[in-house]
């Protein structure tokens, strides 16, 4: 999938988008599909999509009734800390269910 990213016009041929940018784009995406995967049930589904200033990205699954829940008061080394690297990263971030699935999304800035 991180190749296929890097590869794809929305990130790999952006000019405006700096390296470290387009690192974090995949990173992002990366942490949101496996939560998906690992959470969510069903198929998944992931876009990534330019704004004027961002990257859009959105990921959804078939658990439309599980919210997005950081690990709190885990180990580190035992993983869960995804949701707060994406709040991190990004300029805005939420979720919100639409025809039975879950969609949860990333801006993340282009520079």
């Amino acid at each position: 999938m991180r190749a296929e990213v890097r590869q794809h016009p929305a990130v790999g041929a952006d000019r405006s988008a700096d390296a470290d940018a387009r690192d974090q784009v995949i990173l992002a995406l990366d942490e949101m599909a496996s939560n998906a995967l690992r959470h969510g049930g069903g198929r998944v589904r992931a876009t990534v999509r330019q704004t004027p200033d961002a990257f859009l990205i959105e990921v959804s699954d078939a658990a439309a009734s599980a919210p997005p829940t950081p690990a709190v008061g885990r180990d580190p080394s035992e993983g869960g800390l995804g949701l707060y690297l994406i709040a991190e990263m990004s300029t805005q971030h939420g979720w919100y269910v639409q025809d039975g699935a879950k969609h949860v999304w990333a801006l993340l800035p282009r520079r």
